[in-house]
């Protein structure tokens, strides 16, 4: 029997079991019938963010931006990229941390962009400062090759 992991759907919220080797072949939300991967960051609130680290069975890179960050605006092209490279194997996220004060404040971001990777829900490692889409796929394998 294989294994199944449960993804959050980026529409409804709904949690889908899915076995592992179907990831790449395009699931659907059970419930709403979207895609669950569509190959690009999906910008969260914190409900939408707590749901995704604590349901979530493929790993998390988070991006914590404001508008007002030139750098954070400079990257934004580049974690777009890296969505569509590293999906469906990692779910990328974006955090406003004017709108999310309080979990930009919960994980202590001190400077932005950062880039925090999450896998089983808690934080594998983090990266400060603007990366283009290959700096952050290979980043992003190279922490998951290590935790």
């Amino acid at each position: 029997m294989s294994e199944s992991l449960h993804i959050v759907c980026p529409s409804c919220g709904g949690a889908n079991r899915v076995p592992a080797e179907r990831l790449g072949q395009n699931p659907k939300c059970g419930k709403c019938r979207v895609p669950l991967f569509q190959g690009k960051a999906l910008p969260v609130n914190g409900a939408a963010f707590s749901k995704q680290l604590q349901r979530s069975d493929v790993p998390l890179l988070v991006d914590f931006w404001a508008p007002w960050c030139g750098p954070c605006r400079m990257m934004a092209p580049a974690f777009e990229q890296a969505a569509a490279q590293l999906e469906p194997q990692v779910r990328l996220l974006k955090v406003n941390t004017e709108e999310e004060q309080a979990i930009a404040g919960q994980f202590g971001i001190r400077s932005i962009p950062t880039m925090i990777l999450f896998a089983g829900g808690r934080e594998i490692d983090r990266m400060s400062g603007p990366l283009d889409a290959s700096g952050i796929v290979s980043w992003t394998r190279n922490a998951l090759a290590r935790a």
